[in-house]
């Protein structure tokens, strides 16, 4: 499947509907007088241009990595999404403005059957359109169709909204424009901006998905001579292009060649089955610990009283260097500083004749 193909193929099927949308309600909004109609034609003009904004993203992100970016341009699909978000807000506001001066200036405006049914219609398309644009973009993971499928969701609830303010007015001759209109735009503001805070984050960076981060870490410790996977930490150049790192525990006897060939087939086949270019690091593991054991005993049981502390690896020790090294990971709400340096007096003072080197790790992934 061609991803880029796909969302430009959506976005065009949501262009053409909208341009037609916006043929009909802007006719039956002239003719019959009611703002709301003539905000939503105008409204649905927006998304037309979303999805023409849609299609320059994404020829834009499929470009080919180059020099200055060698990371590719798969990011400019989230700065897409941020201008529909921004788009969705502007529509919101002006909607809210529109409506809250047909509360303040009521004006009855006359329909017809053939405005209702030209509208109920629109209120149909908009759903099926946003339901397809939604959906093809959860399956290609593409934010920027998510976006648009859910503002056109927004714009089938701001057409039926007008609908039944039409029928209203037809039926007792009261005008409940106003009233909806406010409503709606509330609500299409808290979308736009749940869509922007969205986007946003995946921009700034968040944590890995935990269900992606366990599978690797099952896939990765399901290798002969590997005794866990730690460090893992992935990164999100656009919603196709993933580089990660990970520090696998190996023995120590191994040697340069088992370990090239153990870590190239990681990597290999975890591009393979995910997707993610990994670069494969790792922790030597002792063979022989009996002079270690009662060190890492100890260790464990100082840790096992600070519940700050959430992991312990990368253990190694070199008892004819009397050195011991480990790397902990502590929560983000905790001074790591001072766990570190309270561990490491603790350390000392039992073992006077070792020196300790303690690394602190980050929390990344689950």
């Amino acid at each position: 499947m061609d991803r880029s193909k796909t969302i430009i193929r959506t976005s065009v099927v949501g262009i053409l509907v909208n341009l037609v949308l916006v043929a009909f309600k802007m006719v039956v909004g002239l003719i019959s007088g009611s703002i709301a109609v003539v905000l939503d034609a105008v409204n649905n003009l927006g998304d037309a241009l979303s999805s023409i904004i849609t299609i320059i993203g994404t020829k834009l992100a499929g470009k080919r990595p180059d020099k200055k970016h060698p990371y590719g341009y798969g990011r400019i699909e989230y700065l897409t999404s941020v201008i529909i978000a921004v788009i969705v807000l502007i529509a919101g506001i002006t909607s809210l403005r529109e409506s809250v001066e047909k509360l303040i200036h009521p004006t009855q405006a006359t329909y017809t059957v053939i405005s209702l049914v030209i509208i109920a219609v629109a209120v149909v398309a908009k759903f099926l359109v946003g339901r397809y644009v939604k959906g093809v973009g959860k399956r290609i993971n593409a934010q920027s169709l998510v976006a648009s499928g859910s503002d056109a969701f927004f714009d089938a609830i701001l057409s039926f909204a007008t609908l039944v303010a039409a029928a209203v007015s037809m039926l007792w001759g009261v005008s409940l424009e106003g009233i909806l209109g406010v409503i709606i735009s509330i609500v299409i503001i808290k979308a736009g901006v749940e869509m922007l805070l969205e986007t946003l984050n995946s921009i700034i960076g968040v944590r890995a998905d935990s269900e992606l981060t366990g599978a690797l870490k099952q896939t990765i410790c399901g290798y002969d001579r590997v005794y866990g996977a730690y460090d893992l930490t992935l990164h999100n150049y656009g919603p196709t292009e993933i580089i990660g790192s990970v520090h696998i525990e190996v023995d120590d006897a191994m040697t340069a060649r088992e370990i090239h060939r153990l870590t190239r087939q990681i990597s290999t086949d975890v591009y393979a089955q995910y997707g993610i270019v990994l670069t494969v690091g790792i922790y030597a593991s002792n063979t022989d610990q009996t002079d270690l054991s009662e060190i890492r005993t100890y260790v464990e049981q100082l840790l096992a009283e600070r519940p700050e502390v959430l992991q312990m690896h990368g253990f190694y020790g070199e008892p004819e260097k009397k050195t011991v090294s480990f790397d902990l990971v502590v929560d983000f709400s905790a001074d790591a500083d001072a766990v570190k340096r309270e561990l490491q007096e603790m350390l000392t003072e039992r073992y006077p004749d070792y020196t300790f080197i303690i690394l602190l790790d980050t929390d990344y992934s689950d």
